[in-house]
């Protein structure tokens, strides 16, 4: 609430409550300043009643404004933190899966560089056997007399005890009185 405590107002009426003769009597004064301190205070009663009652219109109304503006913000700012936390969850999901197919293809391309290293050893293999049939042969006949070996040793044991059974016996023979 305001008030318009104004000296504009004040002389004004005091000019139209003078005589022409500019002279009054003191009953004059009197009433004159009674019904101008009414008039005021009724003035000032009317003005600021329709000032409460705007006022308070109006500041309901803005309370009013201010609330379903505050509503519409909240309803937008959930709905953006929806959005923003499903667009996490997408952004999550699409890491995760190029993650894993980052580590597959890291994995397949470790397991293809090892499978040509092995194929190109193969095949380098096979050249050299290609090239070397000798080699192939030689290698047949180390395996080949690796086992005429065995069977030597074999041999070589049976042998062994062969003879010592026969000494055996010709000793055997020896003792025996006729």
């Amino acid at each position: 609430m305001t008030y318009d405590f104004s000296v504009a107002h004040v002389p004004q009426d005091r000019a139209s409550r003078s005589d022409s003769s500019g002279v009054e009597s003191p009953s004059d004064r009197l009433s004159a300043r009674t019904s101008t301190y009414t008039r005021r205070e009724n003035r000032l009663a009317s003005l600021s009643k329709t000032e409460d009652d705007s006022a308070s219109k109006d500041y309901k109304k803005l309370y009013e404004d201010a609330l379903t503006e505050n509503e519409k913000l909240k309803s937008r700012l959930e709905d953006g933190k929806q959005e923003l936390t499903k667009i996490r969850s997408q952004l999550d999901r699409v890491t995760q899966r190029q993650d894993r197919i980052s580590e597959r293809s890291t994995v397949f391309e470790s397991e293809k560089r090892e499978k040509e290293a092995l194929e190109k050893r193969v095949s380098d293999m096979e050249e050299e056997f290609k090239t070397f049939p000798a080699l192939a042969r030689l290698q047949a006949l180390r395996r080949g007399n690796a086992h005429l070996l065995q069977e030597n040793q074999a041999m070589l044991r049976s042998l062994a005890r062969l003879t010592q059974t026969a000494s055996l016996l010709s000793v055997a023979t020896l003792l025996t009185p006729k």
